[in-house]
């Protein structure tokens, strides 16, 4: 099995239920809860989904707030939804170190960055298999 497959599984089928383009969306508030083969499955599933994108920007509200269990995935939306409506991607903190082959171009920095957002995805990875990945675009 591919490294990360839950992942790009619960990816692929929102973008095949939003009729989303993959080419449309540009930032993801990653699950990203600092577990080192959690975090490393993760983004190697979204840069096999989203990787040719030049504007893919990640980062992970988590690393400010910590893991809000049950509730993170409403305020990663929230913070997903925020971003869309301002124009600002929030930082990733506390990341001095990514993993090796980790590409530091596609992750947010340790500061806020402008991004015109087309689409934001959203990861909520759950106990026991409990996923979900949901998409966000400007309403226009």
């Amino acid at each position: 099995m591919a490294k990360g497959a839950g992942v790009l599984l619960c990816v692929e089928k929102a973008l095949a239920q939003s009729g989303v383009s993959r080419e449309d969306v540009n930032y993801i508030n990653a699950h990203a809860t600092s577990t080192p083969a959690g975090d490393l499955k993760e983004y190697q599933a979204l840069l096999q989904c989203f990787g040719q994108n030049p504007e893919l920007r990640v980062n992970s509200t988590k690393s400010m707030i910590g893991h809000l269990l049950g509730a993170a995935g409403a305020v990663e939306a929230v913070a997903a939804i925020q971003a869309i409506r301002t124009g600002w991607v929030h930082p990733n903190v506390n990341l001095e170190n990514p993993d090796e082959g980790v590409d530091k171009n596609v992750l947010v920095g340790p500061k806020k960055e402008r991004l015109n957002i087309k689409a934001a995805l959203s990861n909520s990875f759950g106990f026991g298999g409990h996923n979900s990945s949901i998409i966000f675009a400007p309403y226009k």
